[in-house]
Parts: structure tokens; C-alpha cells; sequence
């Protein structure tokens, strides 16, 4: 039987880690395990996890270099077949999002899938701010700005084990440098999922400011470069235009 992982990177994460929690423990796909790396939180973040101890399958709290190095953690401790990460400000759409993802996985026999991401208002995260509709990969996608949503992204272990973890060199570009890197460079085909898996609160790594944008924009180029790859003229711009259709469109079902 299929096993998954589910990796939680959290800091002072205590006002939404408790819903992260509940969001994994109630999927319904039973072959499951919860890791969560917290980063040594000045708040009541470790007394939350302590409370479902039992129900997790691991965790730690000590110091990181940031968000990547608690990522790479988890995945190190990771035994799944499959694993994804949901971070603290995160949550599942619904209780099946685990068990449509492994019968994709199984019925299209690839390493890598993703589906959609809602961002929602970080107090009221019923309010969508932001939809983002993957859409399937075509061949040199990512030279025309794309990307999945890398809450949604689920890998193989194995991959990991053959191309490598999140490269901390990066600061908040680390997801997509992974994502090219796995996608583009080795060619690994992905499976897309058509439905909203995970609702990320706003607020995220690149997500914050004008200055933290400039930053990701630098990092992005640098992604490229650090694979031995080079991007199209145009690629950094429509990388953050595709964001703006995100605020015109919703979920066609609601």
C-alpha cells in the first residue's frame, strides 16, 4: 500500500498550526504520516504539537537557517512513498485532497503531481484573495512563466533521493528552483490534478513586498543559472503577470 508523508515547516506558527493539524489528521486516506519541524518558536507553537502527540508521526524543535532547512528536515525523516509539504499558514481543501492524489499517482504511474491553490485572507480564510488555476504542463512551460503551486506539489521520495533537496542558498525561491529543477531540467512529466487541494494563507515567503518581489524576481534568474539553464528574455516578466489573471478568476464550482 501506498504510504504518504506530509512535511509542516512552522515558526511561531501558533495562531494557525492547530488548523494545519486537523486538516491532515482528518483525510481520510489512512496510509498517512505527519511531520512537522518547527523552528525553535518563541510562542506556544511546541505546547500545540505536544498536544497531539500520538497523533503525529514525528517531531523536532531546534534552531534552523530558515524555512528550506525545515523542509530538507522533514523530508530526511520522511519514510512515505510520496511526500508533501503543507506548512503552518496552510490547510487541505477537503479530507480527500490525500486519497485523490495517490489514485492519480497510481493510475498515471508518474513521480510528480500538483493541483490548484486558493490563497485566502490570513483571519478569514473563507474570503478567497487569490485563485490559482495550474492548468497542465506543456513542454517549456516554465520559459513562459509558469509554475505549480508548490503547496500542491507531491513527489516521489525517490526523486528526492536522486536529484536532491531545497537548495538553501536561496531565501524564498528554494520551491521554484526545485520545481524547475525537477520538471524542466530532468524532465520528469507531471500529473495535474483539476481541483483546489490546499488554501494558503496570504502572507508567504515571496509573497510579503515590492522588496521581497525584487528578491525572488533576482532568485528566480538565479534558479535558472544554477542548473546550467538559461530563460527566455520574457520569462521573469510574465512570471509575476500570470499573478494578476489570479485575482480575476474564481473556482468555477463556487
Amino acid at each position: 500500500m501506498t504510504t504518504v508523508s506530509i512535511v509542516t515547516a512552522v515558526y511561531n506558527g501558533s495562531s494557525t498550526l492547530a488548523q494545519t493539524i486537523e486538516s491532515v489528521l482528518s483525510q481520510t486516506y489512512p496510509h498517512l504520516e505527519h511531520i512537522i519541524v518547527d523552528g525553535a518558536s518563541r510562542d506556544n507553537t511546541v505546547d500545540i504539537i505536544r498536544g497531539y502527540e500520538g497523533k503525529i508521526a514525528r517531531w523536532v524543535s531546534e534552531p534552523d537557517r530558515g524555512i528550506y532547512d525545515a523542509m530538507n528536515k522533514g523530508l530526511r525523516l520522511a519514510t512515505g512513498d510520496i511526500i508533501g509539504i503543507l506548512n503552518a499558514d496552510d490547510f487541505y481543501e477537503s479530507a480527500h485532497v490525500i486519497s485523490k492524489v495517490v489514485a492519480l499517482f497510481e493510475r498515471e504511474r508518474v513521480e510528480v503531481l500538483y493541483g490548484d491553490l486558493l490563497y485566502v485572507d490570513a483571519d478569514h480564510p473563507e474570503k478567497i484573495v487569490r485563485y490559482w488555476e495550474a492548468k497542465s504542463y506543456r513542454e517549456n512551460a516554465f520559459r513562459r512563466g509558469w509554475m505549480p503551486p508548490h503547496p500542491t506539489f507531491f513527489v516521489k521520495r525517490g526523486v528526492y533521493q536522486r536529484h536532491g533537496l531545497f537548495d538553501e542558498r536561496f531565501r524564498c525561491s528554494a520551491d521554484y528552483e526545485m520545481m524547475l529543477r525537477l520538471i524542466h531540467k530532468h524532465r520528469l512529466q507531471p500529473a495535474y490534478l483539476p481541483e483546489v487541494l490546499v488554501r494558503m494563507r496570504t502572507g508567504g515567503v515571496s509573497n510579503q513586498s515590492l522588496k521581497s518581489r525584487l528578491v525572488a524576481n533576482r532568485e528566480d534568474y538565479l534558479a535558472w543559472a544554477s542548473n546550467g539553464l538559461k530563460p527566455a528574455f520574457y520569462t521573469m516578466w510574465l512570471k509575476p503577470l500570470r499573478k494578476l489573471y489570479q485575482y480575476l478568476v474564481r473556482p468555477r464550482r463556487q
